[in-house]
């Protein structure tokens, strides 16, 4: 390595011990050096996204995390319940690094001619182990950031804009005609709805609280119904039976929500159809992205026989479209980087921070409108 670029650099692992314990620490690993079509980037902002959050933090039960160490290297340890523990079984004893995406500066580079185009270049990638001082990719897990972006504007270009904009793409090639949305005034609820307005989707946003509902009308939102509402389903099979959206995202996950739709979407079809004892025939399906709600998820009689639901993974999406559509959406996202596709962080903190176990409390509580970006280079 050069005499700017260090041989070791912090990470940030995650740890299930067979004790039942999840522990948080900094490691100093090696700083690689770049093969043919590799670039080395020196990392200054990746954001903890709920994606994350499901590795660095799991199961675990933060009520009972302490915090040991040194100011330097700050050591978290919390208690994962019994049950629990089946669940992690595959990753006792591993030290995995976190970090879904992020962006930075190029510091090194590989010998091929892409490679050597981005050495000194802005650049957002994907490809995990973000929360560190330095990350090596492949040219084909990044993108140049345009003119006038900084790391900031680049740091959450994968995650949520390419989850954003798969919703619509998803919904075109299965055959059905508008959307539902759970926790919709989110970072990438946000996204969604700017996508949908500016391409002509009919869109059906469920939040739970009323300063949701106004993030949304700010934004233009017709369909909006409020999950705590006393008329809850009536609004919601009201605004399906307008937009006829018979495809739902559900980030929640767990709990009554998810049958919730798939019985207001019945009640939807139903709405002047001849009777029959199977329902409507029209396919309903809610996918599910996320589990903000850990408990079981529960579908209840009177959805009819044409309905499903599943799990959804951006990564199977991005397969399925192949080379040419990925660049499409990526080609978006860059265009749209600092409207559309806009991140905004209410808070931005070291690796140190983030092993502050207060500060883990609070980005690991998914409050709507609050997003952490973590800086390396603090």
């Amino acid at each position: 390595m050069s005499n700017s670029i260090p041989d070791t650099a912090l990470q940030l692992r995650s740890e299930v011990k067979s004790s039942g314990e999840l522990e948080l620490s900094l490691a100093e690993v090696s700083v690689p050096t770049p093969g043919e079509n590799d670039i080395l980037i020196r990392i200054a902002a990746t954001p903890i996204n709920p994606s994350d959050l499901g590795l660095l933090v799991g199961a675990a039960d933060l009520s009972t995390a302490t915090q040991s160490g040194t100011a330097d290297r700050p050591v978290i340890t919390a208690k994962i319940p019994e049950q629990a523990m089946r669940a992690m079984k595959a990753r006792v004893g591993q030290s995995l690094p976190v970090g879904n995406e992020g962006a930075g500066t190029v510091v090194a580079a590989g010998s091929s001619d892409a490679a050597q185009a981005l050495m000194g270049k802005l650049v957002t990638g994907l490809g995990g182990e973000f929360y560190g001082e330095y990350r090596m990719l492949n040219v084909a897990q990044v993108m140049e950031l345009p003119n006038g972006a900084s790391a900031r504007d680049g740091a959450s270009c994968f995650v949520n804009p390419l989850t954003a904009l798969s919703f619509p793409e998803t919904m075109r090639m299965e055959g059905h005609e508008g959307l539902v949305h759970t926790a919709a005034a989110s970072n990438l609820g946000q996204m969604l709805n700017k996508i949908c307005i500016a391409d002509g989707v009919p869109l059906v946003n469920i939040v739970r609280k009323p300063e949701q509902e106004k993030i949304l009308r700010d934004l233009g939102a017709k369909y909006i119904v409020n999950s705590s509402s006393d008329s809850f389903m009536k609004d919601l099979i009201a605004a399906l039976a307008e937009t006829k959206a018979t495809l739902g995202f559900d980030a929640i996950g767990g709990g009554p929500l998810a049958g919730q739709i798939l019985t207001a979407m019945e009640a939807a079809a139903n709405m002047g159809a001849e009777y029959s004892r199977y329902g409507s025939a029209k396919p309903k399906h809610v996918y599910i992205y996320g589990r903000l709600d850990m408990s079981p998820t529960t579908i209840p009689p009177g959805v009819g026989m044409a309905w499903s639901t599943g799990g959804y993974l951006l990564t199977y999406f991005l397969q399925k479209i192949g080379a040419e559509g990925r660049a499409k959406l990526r080609k978006r996202v860059m265009d749209e980087l600092k409207t559309t596709f806009a991140s905004h962080y209410t808070d931005e903190i070291s690796l140190k921070d983030a092993l502050n176990v207060e500060t883990l409390k609070s980005y690991n509580a998914k409050r709507t409108g609050e997003k952490f970006l973590i800086n390396p280079s603090f």
